[in-house]
Protein backbone atom coordinates (compact mmCIF):
# COMPACT_ATOMS: atom_id res chain seq x y z
CA UNK A 1 0.00 0.00 0.00
CA UNK A 2 1.33 3.53 -0.79
CA UNK A 3 1.67 5.90 2.09
CA UNK A 4 2.62 8.64 -0.28
CA UNK A 5 -1.12 9.18 -1.57
CA UNK A 6 -2.66 11.25 0.48
CA UNK A 7 -6.71 12.52 0.17
CA UNK A 8 -7.55 16.09 -0.63
CA UNK A 9 -8.40 18.18 2.09
CA UNK A 10 -11.96 18.19 4.29
CA UNK A 11 -13.95 21.41 4.55
CA UNK A 12 -17.27 21.31 6.25
CA UNK A 13 -19.19 24.04 4.88
CA UNK A 14 -22.34 26.25 6.10
CA UNK A 15 -24.30 27.58 3.55
CA UNK A 16 -27.51 30.07 2.89
CA UNK A 17 -30.28 29.93 0.65
CA UNK A 18 -31.24 33.60 1.43
CA UNK A 19 -34.87 34.01 0.21
CA UNK A 20 -36.25 37.98 0.33
CA UNK A 21 -40.32 38.86 0.53
CA UNK A 22 -40.36 38.71 -3.54
CA UNK A 23 -39.04 34.77 -3.39
CA UNK A 24 -35.75 36.03 -4.90
CA UNK A 25 -33.04 33.90 -3.91
CA UNK A 26 -29.65 35.59 -3.37
CA UNK A 27 -26.39 34.63 -5.26
CA UNK A 28 -22.51 35.92 -4.98
CA UNK A 29 -19.99 35.71 -7.67
CA UNK A 30 -16.85 34.70 -6.00
CA UNK A 31 -13.69 36.81 -6.50
CA UNK A 32 -11.49 36.11 -9.69
CA UNK A 33 -8.44 35.13 -8.10
CA UNK A 34 -8.30 32.08 -5.26
CA UNK A 35 -10.51 28.53 -5.86
CA UNK A 36 -13.65 28.01 -8.23
CA UNK A 37 -12.92 32.30 -8.93
CA UNK A 38 -15.65 34.33 -11.28
CA UNK A 39 -18.32 31.23 -10.91
CA UNK A 40 -21.67 32.02 -8.59
CA UNK A 41 -22.41 30.66 -5.12
CA UNK A 42 -25.00 30.78 -2.46
CA UNK A 43 -23.54 32.43 0.12
CA UNK A 44 -21.40 30.77 3.42
CA UNK A 45 -18.22 29.54 4.61
CA UNK A 46 -16.60 27.26 6.89
CA UNK A 47 -17.09 26.07 10.23
CA UNK A 48 -14.73 26.89 13.27
CA UNK A 49 -14.07 24.53 16.06
CA UNK A 50 -17.06 24.70 18.58
CA UNK A 51 -19.65 26.46 16.20
CA UNK A 52 -22.92 24.88 14.78
CA UNK A 53 -23.92 24.89 11.41
CA UNK A 54 -26.08 27.28 12.32
CA UNK A 55 -23.89 30.02 13.71
CA UNK A 56 -21.30 29.58 11.10
CA UNK A 57 -24.01 30.80 8.66
CA UNK A 58 -24.76 33.78 10.50
CA UNK A 59 -21.75 34.44 11.28
CA UNK A 60 -19.98 34.10 7.89
CA UNK A 61 -23.80 36.07 6.26
CA UNK A 62 -22.95 39.00 8.50
CA UNK A 63 -19.08 38.79 7.61
CA UNK A 64 -19.30 38.48 3.93
CA UNK A 65 -22.23 40.22 3.31
CA UNK A 66 -23.21 42.34 5.98
CA UNK A 67 -27.46 41.77 6.38
CA UNK A 68 -29.18 39.91 9.17
CA UNK A 69 -30.81 36.48 8.63
CA UNK A 70 -33.30 34.27 9.99
CA UNK A 71 -31.65 30.54 9.98
CA UNK A 72 -34.47 28.55 8.40
CA UNK A 73 -35.13 24.07 7.54
CA UNK A 74 -32.19 22.22 6.43
CA UNK A 75 -32.28 21.61 3.07
CA UNK A 76 -29.78 19.46 1.99
CA UNK A 77 -26.33 18.09 2.71
CA UNK A 78 -24.24 17.56 -0.23
CA UNK A 79 -20.85 15.80 -0.15
CA UNK A 80 -18.46 16.34 -3.23
CA UNK A 81 -15.35 15.70 -4.19
CA UNK A 82 -13.40 18.12 -6.54
CA UNK A 83 -9.75 17.45 -7.84
CA UNK A 84 -7.76 19.53 -4.73
CA UNK A 85 -11.17 19.39 -2.24
CA UNK A 86 -13.27 17.61 -0.38
CA UNK A 87 -16.91 19.07 0.64
CA UNK A 88 -19.41 18.86 2.50
CA UNK A 89 -22.28 21.49 1.76
CA UNK A 90 -25.02 21.49 4.54
CA UNK A 91 -27.50 23.80 3.46
CA UNK A 92 -30.58 25.72 4.93
CA UNK A 93 -33.16 28.06 4.01
CA UNK A 94 -33.18 31.36 5.26
CA UNK A 95 -34.69 34.56 5.65
CA UNK A 96 -33.36 38.09 4.83
CA UNK A 97 -34.36 39.82 7.68
CA UNK A 98 -32.99 43.72 7.40
CA UNK A 99 -29.68 45.54 5.32
CA UNK A 100 -28.69 45.95 2.17
CA UNK A 101 -26.72 42.70 1.13
CA UNK A 102 -22.34 44.61 0.75
CA UNK A 103 -19.38 42.88 -1.24
CA UNK A 104 -17.58 42.66 1.15
CA UNK A 105 -16.16 39.12 0.19
CA UNK A 106 -17.37 38.56 -2.80
CA UNK A 107 -17.38 40.54 -6.73
CA UNK A 108 -21.19 40.65 -7.57
CA UNK A 109 -24.79 39.86 -5.71
CA UNK A 110 -28.07 39.42 -7.28
CA UNK A 111 -31.20 38.63 -6.36
CA UNK A 112 -33.03 36.23 -8.63
CA UNK A 113 -35.83 34.07 -8.99
CA UNK A 114 -35.34 29.94 -8.99
CA UNK A 115 -35.78 29.94 -11.99
CA UNK A 116 -32.56 32.16 -13.28
CA UNK A 117 -30.49 30.34 -11.33
CA UNK A 118 -29.52 27.73 -14.35
CA UNK A 119 -28.45 31.06 -16.24
CA UNK A 120 -25.51 31.94 -13.92
CA UNK A 121 -22.39 29.47 -13.74
CA UNK A 122 -21.43 27.60 -10.27
CA UNK A 123 -19.23 25.29 -9.15
CA UNK A 124 -20.60 21.12 -9.48
CA UNK A 125 -21.51 20.91 -6.37
CA UNK A 126 -23.94 23.77 -6.24
CA UNK A 127 -26.19 22.18 -8.79
CA UNK A 128 -27.61 19.44 -5.95
CA UNK A 129 -28.52 22.60 -4.16
CA UNK A 130 -30.23 23.44 -7.20
CA UNK A 131 -32.16 20.88 -7.71
CA UNK A 132 -33.36 20.52 -4.16
CA UNK A 133 -35.02 23.99 -4.24
CA UNK A 134 -36.53 23.14 -7.42
CA UNK A 135 -37.88 19.73 -5.71
CA UNK A 136 -39.36 21.60 -2.81
CA UNK A 137 -40.35 24.94 -4.72
CA UNK A 138 -42.33 22.11 -6.47
CA UNK A 139 -43.65 20.56 -3.28
CA UNK A 140 -44.88 23.62 -2.00
CA UNK A 141 -46.36 24.97 -5.13
CA UNK A 142 -48.60 21.33 -4.97
CA UNK A 143 -49.23 21.75 -1.20
CA UNK A 144 -50.09 25.76 -1.67
CA UNK A 145 -47.33 26.92 0.49
CA UNK A 146 -46.33 30.27 -0.06
CA UNK A 147 -43.54 31.43 2.07
CA UNK A 148 -40.36 29.82 0.76
CA UNK A 149 -39.16 28.79 5.13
Amino acid sequence: MNKNISSPPHKIIGVAVIWNDKQQILIDRRRPEGSMGGLWEFPGGKIEPGETIEECIKREIDEELAIDIEIGEHLVTIDHTYTDLKVTLTVHECKHLKGVPQTLECDEIRWVNLEQLEEFNFPDANFQIIASLKEKVGNRKQLNIQNPI
